[in-house]
C-alpha cells in the first residue's frame, strides 16, 4: 500500500486541526468554503466528488502528501498552504 494511502496517516491528515498558514475561501460544488486548517483541506481535496483532480494529478499529490506530513509535524505547514495554493490556483478556484 502506497504511503500516501495508509489508513492512520489518511485519518491522522483528516482529523488535524493544525491550522494552516493561510485560509483559503474557495468554492467547491457550488458551496462556498472556508480551508483553515490541515483536515479541513485534506477532506476538500480528498473527498470523492468535490473536484477532479485528475488534471492537476501531480500538484493533487504534493498537496496530499504535504498535509499528510503537517498532520504530524507542524513545522511543515507553511509547505502544505504553499502546494494547497499552488493547486487551487491552477484549478482556478481562488
Amino acid at each position: 500500500m502506497p504511503p500516501s494511502f495508509h489508513p492512520r496517516i489518511m485519518s491522522a491528515a483528516l482529523n488535524s486541526c493544525t491550522p494552516l498558514r493561510a485560509t483559503f475561501k474557495i468554492n467547491l460544488n457550488g458551496n462556498a468554503v472556508s480551508i483553515s486548517t490541515v483536515g479541513e483541506a485534506y477532506q476538500a481535496i480528498t473527498s470523492p466528488g468535490s473536484v477532479e483532480w485528475m488534471e492537476f494529478r501531480s500538484l493533487h499529490q504534493n498537496a496530499v502528501t504535504s498535509l499528510q506530513d503537517a498532520a504530524g509535524d507542524a513545522m511543515l505547514t507553511v509547505q502544505a498552504t504553499n502546494a494547497l495554493r499552488a493547486l487551487f490556483a491552477r484549478a482556478k478556484l481562488l
